[in-house]
């Protein structure tokens, strides 16, 4: 299968699905389901074909910048294109767009978005087999599901910042559709909040996005004068030059982490995110948590710190201390509710401040080893809280259909109740607890090991919300299963359809632990030991003054990376 096939195939089959459904005759809606879950198995399948073409060809898995440079889009005297993207094999595809604005169809795939375009494949496809109860207006919901599976895969494809901000925007109609329109009794007001507060945070990134193209550059002396969207070519300009200067990287830096943070979400702009999802239906709530919040974070470790590195670099410490705030303040609100889904949307808030926390960490003292290790736990903890947040949220749909009641006062005695609930429930919630040998571990032992060298007060405050975490995990798990309450007697275990949903992410829960490096950071780790390379490279060149990577430092020890001499590769860069 082509590049130009394969990953346009990733995103165009969701929305080929989107518009079949919708054109389905009424009274089908029997049928409207399963060629929606048919569309969305397909779409699975494809990531999982990208991952293997990823992982087990050299050329997939060579720099991304480099692969980029063999799909080169020329223009002959004027806006026509006449040498397009021709590579094979690569997972790179260019094609010119709009040629008057220098806006290009541009797709890619590293170790950074491939696992998240699989993430969203599978919960994708988990969600759409929960959705099998929905019964109001079921062409339209499925429909919008599909719009908003195909926005989301190519949100993580797009190379281009146009193109991002296309996939990014287009997103949150059928999101806000899905919660106004199937949500419950105060759906309209989270729809609002949701939609309100994510095009304030999209704002800011359009600014950003605008200054990079418009940004004039230094004529004078010969440096690159703006007008393009193409990621790689800002990000490497950001790290081999002092293009921008530092003050405009503090500008666009600032820019793009208010509007990522809003998505991600981050205190103090996460407070649409427990509406939102005690009034989305229980698969929406999958979505959002499994994957719409990664792209909070994508955007940060794709944009926010290669497009601006000096920017990162002189905002580091408070956008670190934020992350160990919303680690502790979402930890200390989680325990405080008694909505068991409120409850489950807080957890996320305190583990999104981990990805916070692990791309902040920059001490490049000595070299940037642990700032790696840092920003592999952040990578890591995306994939995982997709996993048991996912699941999560689904187990929270499964008693709330059966008991009609998310008040964890109300339950208890579930354990001898459904059996097999309680034990899926065990090893998801542990492994969001990041017990060790679950998934939550590795992450957060890579981000604390990072924050520690770091700072040791951020480091001691990230390591004591472990503790928190545990606190509120542990006594959910009292509340809901042990003890005795003869009110939920007769209530019937998980149905063949809900193992089946479920089965996947406890599997993995329990394999990214088990098995990291194999599964996961093999194939993940280069990718993002390049980006911080070239975000160390960056800070260091646009720096004002010494900074703490000196001459000679190396990117030591990064998990499954390879040691890089980042002076030798930035003079060979100057030169």
């Amino acid at each position: 299968m082509s590049d130009n096939l394969l990953l346009t195939s990733l995103w165009l089959v969701p929305l080929i699905g989107a518009g079949a459904v919708l054109l389905m005759p009424r009274g089908s809606e029997r049928l409207v389901k399963y060629v929606a879950t048919g569309f969305t198995a397909a779409g699975f399948l494809l990531t999982l074909v990208a991952l293997f073409a990823y992982v087990g060809d050299d050329r997939a898995r060579a720099p991304l910048a480099e692969r980029a440079a063999s799909n080169v889009v020329s223009y002959d005297g004027g806006l026509v294109a006449v040498d397009e993207s021709r590579g094979e094999g690569d997972l790179v595809v260019r094609r010119a767009w709009i040629p008057a604005f220098n806006i290009q169809y541009y797709l890619g795939l590293d170790g950074v978005s491939v696992g998240l375009v699989v993430l969203t494949g599978l919960v994708s496809l988990l969600a759409c087999l929960a959705s099998w109860g929905i019964e109001k207006q079921v062409r339209g919901y499925y429909s919008l599901f599909l719009l908003l599976v195909a926005s989301m895969t190519g949100v993580f494809l797009a190379l281009d910042l146009f193109l991002f901000y296309v996939f990014f925007e287009v997103m949150l109609l059928p999101m806000y559709f899905l919660i106004a329109l199937w949500g419950g009794e105060d759906r309209e007001y989270a729809a609002i909040k949701f939609l309100l507060y994510t095009l304030f945070g999209s704002v800011f990134i359009l600014v950003a996005i605008l200054i990079l193209y418009f940004w004039p550059g230094d004529a004078a002396a010969g440096t690159f004068r703006g007008g393009t969207f193409d990621i790689l070519a800002l990000t490497s300009i950001a790290s081999t030059t002092g293009y921008y200067g530092r003050w405009i990287q503090d500008w666009i830096f600032a820019l793009f982490l208010i509007g990522f943070l809003v998505k991600l979400p981050s205190f103090p702009f996460h407070t649409w995110l427990p509406d939102a999802h005690v009034q989305a239906p229980t698969p929406i709530s999958m979505i959002l948590a499994g994957v719409l919040l990664k792209v909070g974070g994508y955007g940060l470790i794709r944009l926010a710190w290669p497009l601006a590195p000096a920017g990162a670099f002189d905002w580091s410490y408070v956008v670190a201390a934020l992350g160990v705030f919303s680690i502790l303040y979402g930890a200390l609100a989680a325990m405080a509710q008694t909505d068991f889904k409120k409850l489950v949307a807080y957890s996320s808030v305190s583990h999104m401040g981990y990805v916070t926390l692990g791309l902040a960490v920059m001490n490049l003292s000595g070299g940037a080893g642990y700032y790696a290790y840092g920003v592999n736990g952040a990578m890591y903890m995306m994939l995982a809280h997709g996993v048991t947040s996912a699941a999560m949220f689904f187990l929270v749909g499964v008693i709330y259909e059966r008991a009609h009641t998310r008040d964890l006062d109300k339950l208890g005695g579930l354990n001898d109740v459904m059996p097999v609930y309680g034990a899926v429930s065990y090893v998801i919630f542990f492994g969001s607890m990041g017990l060790p040998g679950l998934c939550g571990f590795v992450a957060e032992i890579f981000v604390v090991l990072a924050a520690f060298h770091y700072s040791v007060t951020l480091g001691v405050l990230a390591a004591a919300a472990v503790v928190l975490t545990a606190g509120y995990i542990l006594w959910t798990l009292q509340r809901v299963f042990l003890g005795r309450n003869e009110t939920w007697k007769g209530l019937p275990d998980l149905t063949v359809r809900e193992i089946v949903i479920a089965a996947p992410l406890v599997v993995l829960t329990v394999l990214m632990g088990i098995f990291p490096q194999p599964l996961i950071l093999r194939w993940m780790s280069p990718s993002v030991d390049r980006m911080v390379q070239s975000v160390a490279e960056g800070a260091e060149r646009n720096a004002q003054g010494p900074m703490a990577l000196n001459e000679g430092a190396q990117l030591r020890e990064a998990p499954g990376g390879r040691d890089v001499d980042l002076a030798a590769n930035g003079r060979a860069s100057a030169e």
